[in-house]
């Protein structure tokens, strides 16, 4: 059903509704415009809101980049917003990938220690895109 509908989250909504139905489960919609969970609504076309999230300004819990057509482009996005606290030697890899004998890494998460390698204090920034905020 994703290659035929081209989105998971269409999938979802019909998983949804189909349990809903079947099974009387509750599922709430959060409106698309509720500021505690922006997402790429707002960043593609929401300059004020996202004004208020650079500034730090907003009372945003999380930040989904829906609205973006791949996960090149919300990398960026998010490289740019300020909001990406990976290192780059982890993006894209598979634990064992980081953790091979090469690393230093041991070959588990024990104490945190692939946690304290890959993850930042501070944000990574990286100018992608001049039009975007």
């Amino acid at each position: 059903l994703i290659n035929v509908w081209s989105s998971h989250q269409q999938v979802l909504i019909a998983l949804l509704s189909e349990h809903n139905s079947v099974t009387g489960l509750s599922v709430k919609i959060l409106p698309k415009e509720m500021e505690e969970f922006p997402g790429g609504l707002q960043f593609h076309r929401k300059k004020e809101s996202m004004k208020k999230i650079m500034s730090g300004d907003s009372k945003a819990y999380i930040f989904h980049m829906s609205w973006t057509t791949n996960k090149d482009d919300k990398l960026k996005f998010f490289q740019q917003m300020g909001e990406w606290y990976l290192n780059k030697q982890c993006i894209a890899k598979e634990r064992h990938e980081i953790t091979d004998g090469n690393s230093g890494i041991l070959d588990s998460n024990v104490d945190g220690v692939l946690t304290k390698h890959c993850c930042l204090v501070e944000p990574q920034i990286t100018c992608h895109y001049r039009d975007k905020p």
